[in-house]
């Protein structure tokens, strides 16, 4: 039923073939080495290192995309559960089995695969670069989503490493990511078949590598270093990073986008934005038919919300974001250029950060993440914003903020509608609310009439909580991780 659950499917056959190779890495004895010499044994050690990328990335998928991000959408007021276990998890019934596979992914599919790799070829700068954001990806986003979580002792000798504090956890991460760049700048690109993501293009790596810096500096409202990184990071979508799913209509039985295998499975009807009357949040504002549409005389979103609308009991309805196709964002232009107008209008003032929403737009305009299906000019306009638009009475402003805060609002609000299938939406309103600026959330509701306040953090997992004696429970969802207190 797990493997039901999360949807692996084709993709989780070969990561399953990955983690054969990776159990031999975490398995131990004590029987005296010469007595291991047989020469027409293969070891681990025979084997090509790059042959471990591919089972590092899809575990990374895994981590990035698939049941904690589903979760994270519906405490977020992007997605509904409307049936069986995931109307449970909707009204805030969360079991710490619910993250069992992410810890699973992040530690045996990208933390032993990793390591591995810069074990047996430490001169290839291209693979331990690779390697080295792969790590700081995968283990950033536990920490960011939980909390404390195991890093420094990670594959230590030690049977029970222990939890290190979250904001330790993310400045390591940030150094991880530095070292990589060194190490991709010192690399020299090559076709890389193994590399799903980036093919083996060096320069790619270390866009995202400053990417993930900025949106590391921003979870920490360190927003000059924030602006600083993006400055380097992901320029355009050719840059994006994204799990493509290598089926299509000719090869019906390859990978799929993770949320279509889902609505498509054992969990058809039970997961969705829009049925019934029972809609989310972000469907309303997208919906230019509803009294909260965010779009003005500058701004149509009609082509965005057919794009986001989920039919969750039609396999041949989903044209858009859950098409069976279609690619799901992991580190993108999109969070790139919105960290930048944010930090930007927060650190270098109001002129950069409507010129860094304004670039955005333009992007928008010529047709954005729209696919073909949905890629109609005649349903969206991004025209470019003025200062006058976000000044008390402006189209953006008819409540009488500043127009710093009015500006802030409307670029936090970009990031939440552009953010669907990221966390971004949901470490956004943690942040924030956080920091005090609860004027700048998104005003989604409360997912049942008897919850009081929305949910702080994702739980660790069952299987961490059993095996490792130096934690005995979870916080619970309720509890604020160090970097949003």
């Amino acid at each position: 039923m797990k493997t039901q659950l999360k949807g692996f499917k084709e993709m989780n056959k070969i990561f399953k073939i990955s983690l054969v190779a990776v159990s031999l890495l975490i398995i131990s004895c004590e029987i005296p080495a010469d007595l291991n010499d047989n020469p027409n044994e293969i070891t681990v050690s025979d084997v090509d290192a790059n042959l471990f990328l591919n089972g590092a990335q899809l575990a990374n998928v895994i981590v990035q995309v698939s049941h904690l991000n589903r979760i994270s959408g519906m405490f977020s007021g992007q997605l509904v559960g409307y049936a069986s276990l995931y109307s449970n998890i909707y009204g805030y019934s969360l079991s710490t089995v619910e993250s069992n596979d992410e810890w699973s992914s992040a530690y045996v599919g990208v933390v032993a695969n990793t390591r591995h790799i810069q074990a047996s070829a430490p001169d290839d700068k291209l693979l331990v670069g690779i390697t080295q954001v792969l790590e700081a990806h995968a283990m950033s986003t536990l920490a960011i989503l939980t909390g404390d979580v195991p890093f420094s002792e990670v594959l230590s000798e030690k049977d029970a490493p222990k939890f290190d504090d979250q904001k330790a956890v993310l400045d390591g991460c940030s150094a991880l990511l530095s070292s990589a760049i060194t190490s991709l700048s010192e690399a020299t690109s090559r076709s890389e078949a193994y590399d799903i993501y980036y093919g083996g293009d060096k320069d790619k790596w270390i866009a995202a590598a400053y990417t993930l810096k900025a949106r590391l500096a921003l979870i920490e409202k360190d927003y000059a270093a924030a602006l600083s990184y993006a400055g380097t990071g992901i320029s355009s979508s050719s840059g994006d990073m994204m799990y493509i799913p290598r089926g299509d209509a000719a090869t019906p039985n390859g990978d799929k986008n993770l949320y279509w295998e889902i609505l498509n499975g054992s969990r058809t009807g039970d997961l969705g934005n829009a049925k019934d009357g029972n809609r989310s949040y972000l469907i309303d504002i997208l919906d230019p038919a509803h009294a909260n549409y965010r779009g003005n005389a500058k701004t149509n979103e009609q082509a965005r919300y057919g794009y986001y609308s989920i039919d969750e009991n039609s396999s041949s309805g989903n044209t858009g974001v859950v098409e069976q196709f279609e690619p799901q964002p992991m580190v993108t232009y999109t969070e790139n250029q919105l960290i930048k107008a944010e930090a930007s209008a927060r650190t270098a003032g109001f002129a950069s950060g409507l010129s860094a929403l304004n670039a955005y737009r333009s992007w928008l305009a010529g047709g954005g993440r729209l696919n073909a299906a949905h890629n109609d000019v005649t349903k969206y306009k991004y025209d470019a914003y003025l200062e006058a638009d976000f000044t008390n009475g402006g189209i953006e402003n008819s409540d009488g903020l500043t127009k710093d805060q009015a500006l802030l609002r409307e670029i936090v609000e970009e990031r939440y509608v552009s953010g669907f299938g990221t966390y971004m939406p949901f470490n956004d309103h943690r942040r924030l609310r956080g920091a005090g600026e609860t004027n700048l959330i998104p005003s989604f509701p409360l997912n049942t009439p008897t919850a009081t306040k929305h949910v702080e953090r994702l739980p660790w997992a069952q299987d961490e909580l059993t095996s490792n004696s130096t934690v005995s429970e979870d916080p619970g969802l309720y509890s604020k991780t160090a970097v949003n207190r």
